[in-house]
């Protein structure tokens, strides 16, 4: 069980820089390591690879979950989670090392706890599985990957995608109270140090915010959501409400699936790439005006001497409210180069020129 703040490491602090987790008290690399493509696009020994690497450089952030890997496969549940809970036995030295985040998976995917929402029960039993698949006896983050109620991620931000008018924020208020009571038990047996939320709303930030001073029950201190040159719907509203909410911003799918690298560019589809395989959600961002909006972007990066995930990386990194931008690869080579978009600082002009493509492609997907 969690006794004491891992340390910080300091490798390569010319790259990486780091910032406060929220509230928690406790400081993660403006990168953070994603595991998504693990036990599914990547084996073990490219897991330990990129861990290695990411450590090198400064990274002490991981992120993962108990559904992982996606594509999510019922005989693949639970494996990123195992693979990274190797890693850290190969030598139990590194778990001081670095700030563990995972999830507990919402309501319709039918092998895990057959499909049902989240609940009290739910996060302890997760929690205890979680912990065995990660060989470790403490969770740093702790997070609830989607709300218990309608979300407006994958591609639900348009209007009527959703039918708020039949949610009770009285039934959500009381759900989340009941959550976060379980969390606060999870805390108290040293299970876990500190809760987040993924895929939120702002109301559902600020609910969160005034039940945990209400109750004095755990306050969040971080929420993971989509965000991108392709993707800004939670600006300015949810970023708002975590940097006055004291809550770290999580930026997940930074390069749009990877379609912001380029490499789907005139209809490919490179050998290995997430593309080729089938999606939970569907292909939402392959749309002509995501196509255009990567054309114009992949110019300016070009203009700049830059990849376009570089290009990608660095803006997500300078805007405002941004705590730790959540990376993921396939390769080493692809890892290397995400990593490097950290050191790269865009000056006037080019954010100038991303801007204009901005306001000609707010919404493409």
């Amino acid at each position: 069980m969690y006794q004491s703040t891992p340390e910080k490491q300091h490798y390569n602090k010319w790259i990486m820089q780091y910032i406060p987790l929220g509230s928690s008290g406790v400081e993660v690399s403006r990168a953070c390591l994603g595991s998504m493509t693990w036990a599914q696009q990547n084996t073990q020994k490219d897991a330990n690879a990129q861990l290695n690497y990411a450590l090198e450089c400064g990274i002490n952030f991981i992120d993962t979950a108990e559904m992982y890997p996606v594509p999510p496969q019922a005989d693949l549940f639970g494996n990123t989670e195992r693979m990274l809970g190797n890693w850290l036995a190969d030598e139990p030295a590194r778990r001081k090392r670095v700030i563990i985040a995972t999830k507990i998976t919402g309501s319709g995917v039918p092998y895990i706890r057959e499909g049902g929402k989240i609940t009290p029960q739910a996060i302890v039993r997760a929690v205890d599985d979680s912990l065995k698949r990660l060989q470790t006896d403490y969770i740093d983050l702790y997070q609830l990957h989607w709300p218990n109620r309608p979300s407006p991620s994958f591609g639900r931000h348009w209007p009527n995608a959703l039918q708020l008018s039949t949610i009770s924020g009285e039934e959500q208020i009381a759900d989340m109270t009941l959550l976060l009571g379980a969390l606060q038990d999870c805390i108290c047996a040293g299970k876990i140090r500190f809760c987040g939320l993924s895929n939120e709303t702002a109301w559902g930030i600020d609910q969160y915010h005034q039940i945990s001073q209400m109750h004095a029950l755990p306050k969040m201190v971080s929420v993971q959501n989509e965000f991108s040159l392709l993707q800004t719907k939670d600006w300015p509203y949810v970023l708002e409400s975590c940097v006055l909410n004291n809550l770290a911003y999580l930026p997940w799918s930074p390069l749009a699936g990877g379609v912001l690298t380029g490499k789907y560019m005139d209809g490919k589809r490179p050998a290995g790439s997430r593309w080729l395989l089938e999606q939970r959600q569907g292909l939402f961002r392959d749309t002509p005006t995501v196509h255009n909006a990567v054309a114009a972007y992949a110019t300016i990066a070009a203009d700049n001497d830059l990849s376009p995930a570089q290009l990608a990386l660095a803006w997500c990194n300078q805007v405002s409210g941004i705590t730790s931008t959540i990376i993921g690869a396939t390769t080493m080579e692809q890892l290397q180069e995400n990593i490097d978009a950290f050191s790269i600082t865009l000056n006037t002009e080019v954010l100038d020129a991303i801007h204009k493509v901005l306001k000609q492609h707010p919404a493409p997907f």
